[in-house]
């Protein structure tokens, strides 16, 4: 009967053996697996954002996102039933995370939860606390049964953390990266694709907590994202930054904007905003200031649009720099009665003067001869318009980029038709604006502004951006002669843009101070102030434009406030590139004439 029993017993062991081994192998198998191995991504290192010259802007530093297994905090595994809560209390002043947050996510709905983010791109001085706990913790439970280690299933996954070595330097055009490691404005969410790479995986045994070193484990390494070479020379983009914000506080205004462009190549060599941002620090980041306001802000450009204009008439031949413009104090037009920013008697103005003195009515008697009819000589002013990059995107593909307003001809109302030649009724972008001054500088081509100078794979190979567009808007002769007009707004003593002369250089440039609508009220309010040109006039190397919106302290006028700046940055820029004097005399064209 003994035996009996136990050859029973023997053939109760033997068939359960072949149901684990055999029949149900593979179901245990996978049952084990999943409580022994723990699978983490291994995030790709983005790639950098330099300047031109190579200097990184924005880089990616040593990182861990703090991760814990629930599985590990149960009472179950610890002995305890307020495990979740102890290590929460822990954790929470290191991480700088809602206490109660940490519990709900150490004690989920789902008990087969295996993998939870405590706090994402943690510093190594912050890993390395939690570490020293840890450990001071499993050797004070070695000696003191009732001490149990609640943070043992706490782990660590090693990442990057995006930041930005200049801080606030070109922000806007940078753009930021969200705590998902994806890009959450300007060029990180522009070039996220070639900026992120691709994740990497590792497979490991654990046990408590631990990794198991025997076990083996399995990884798939991360590929690097490519780094992202800018046109943007860090040095001027640090001048251009510098002159308007301390501008725009000295103004009060809301904002304001400098571009500087080489004008050969269409590059933009600097883009910025004030006020910014730190993107190394959005929590304290005002959300207006956030993006790219050069960009994404549409406005009536005033006087500097009447270069556009000028352009038209002299290369459709309905007039000469010498033409003869008689200008009143008043011009009675469609429904409205016309007036220049001062008052005055009777002006004797050449077509050079017009644009010298930035008279609107001069401008608006210049703009009729464009055709036999009012209808017509839109359609032709609307033309040039288009040409100049009016109404289209810039061709960076810039998130949030506006590409203005400009009605089509047909459509433009009453008071538009004597509006839009001196700039109001139609809107654009900063680097819209000054486009039309590289056109103008670069011998009547315009070229496709560029942001992006290329990009630097994992493979260390360099790929060069595609190559801009360019589009004939204007002959080299009437180029020249727009040039030579532009030196008299800066030259001559009647020229309204005395303050931004440059000791030694010939300076082509146009003040503009518009009617600004008040993006709250849509309603007019204040003015955009603003003035843009190029230099050496007669050998274009850079155009600088520069903005102010809603200027409340001091002068408004672009001439007084903004020329400064642009002499400024030009100067700079000029001495930065060592671009020499051209040593020519300017033409000197007459502003009146003796009737």
């Amino acid at each position: 009967m003994i035996s009996l029993a136990l050859t029973l017993v023997l053939i109760a062991f033997v068939v359960r053996l072949l149901q684990v081994q055999a029949v149900d192998a593979s179901a245990y198998a996978a049952k084990a697996a999943q409580n022994r191995y723990v699978d983490y991504v291994l995030a790709a290192e983005r790639g950098e954002i330099t300047d031109r010259s190579g200097v990184a802007l924005a880089t990616s530093v040593d990182a861990y996102t703090i991760t814990a297994d629930p599985t590990l905090f149960t009472s179950k595994q610890l002995k305890i039933d307020d495990g979740p809560e102890q290590a929460a209390a822990l954790l929470a002043p290191i991480l700088g995370v809602d206490q109660a947050s940490l519990v709900k996510k150490l004690r989920p709905a789902n008990k087969n939860l295996r993998y939870v983010v405590l706090a994402n791109r943690q510093t190594p001085q912050v890993w390395k606390q939690i570490k020293d706990l840890k450990s001071a913790l499993t050797t004070k439970s070695s000696t003191d049964p009732t001490t149990v280690n609640v943070l043992a299933g706490v782990l660590a996954v090693p990442t990057t953390k995006r930041v930005y070595p200049n801080g606030d330097l070109a922000a806007g055009i940078l753009g930021w990266v969200n705590a998902d490691g994806k890009g959450g404005g300007g060029v990180e969410q522009q070039l996220n694709k070639d900026l992120t790479g691709k994740d990497g995986k590792v497979r490991y045994a654990q046990s408590g907590g631990l990794q198991v070193p025997t076990a083996g484990s399995t990884e798939t390494p991360a590929v690097p994202g490519s780094d992202v070479e800018l046109t943007i020379d860090r040095d001027i983009q640090w001048a251009a930054q510098n002159a308007i914000t301390e501008q725009v506080k000295k103004s009060k205004a809301d904002r304001g904007y400098v571009i500087v462009q080489d004008t050969r190549t269409g590059e933009v060599l600097a883009m910025a905003n004030a006020p910014g941002f730190d993107p190394n620090d959005l929590a304290q980041a005002n959300a207006a200031s956030l993006g790219n306001a050069a960009l994404q802000d549409a406005y009536e450009p005033g006087s500097t649009a009447k270069v556009m204009t000028m352009a038209a008439v002299l290369q459709e031949n309905a007039a000469t720099p010498l033409t003869h413009v008689v200008v009143p104090n008043r011009l009675h037009r469609g429904d409205r009665l016309f007036q220049d920013d001062v008052d005055h008697a009777t002006w004797n103005l050449t077509l050079n003067g017009v644009l010298a003195k930035s008279s609107n009515i001069g401008t608006i008697e210049a703009a009729g001869q464009l055709g036999k009819t009012q209808p017509q000589a839109n359609q032709v002013l609307y033309s040039y318009l288009r040409k100049f990059g009016i109404g289209s995107y810039s061709g960076l593909g810039f998130p949030g980029e506006t590409k203005g307003i400009l009605a089509p001809a047909d459509k433009w109302s009453t008071s538009q038709q004597y509006t839009i030649p001196f700039g109001q009724g139609m809107s654009l972008n900063a680097l819209q604006a000054a486009s039309v001054y590289s056109t103008v500088a670069n011998g009547g081509v315009r070229v496709e502004p560029t942001l992006v100078r290329g990009t630097k794979g994992p493979d260390g190979r360099f790929t060069p951006a595609a190559t801009p567009k360019k589009t004939r808007v204007i002959s080299a002769k009437t180029a020249k002669t727009l040039a030579q007009m532009l030196e008299s707004v800066v030259d001559d003593e009647q020229g309204t843009g005395g303050k931004a002369a440059i000791p030694g250089y010939r300076v082509a440039g146009k003040t503009g101070t518009a009617n600004r609508v008040d993006p709250a009220t849509g309603k007019y309010k204040g003015y955009t102030s603003s003035f843009a040109g190029f230099a050496p006039a007669d050998n274009p190397r850079i155009t600088v434009y520069c903005a102010i919106q809603n200027a409340t302290s001091g002068s408004y006028f672009g001439g007084q406030i903004c020329g400064p700046i642009y002499k400024q940055v030009m100067e700079f820029a000029l001495k930065s590139l060592q671009v020499p004097p051209t040593g020519a005399k300017a033409a000197n064209l007459p502003v009146t004439f003796t009737p």
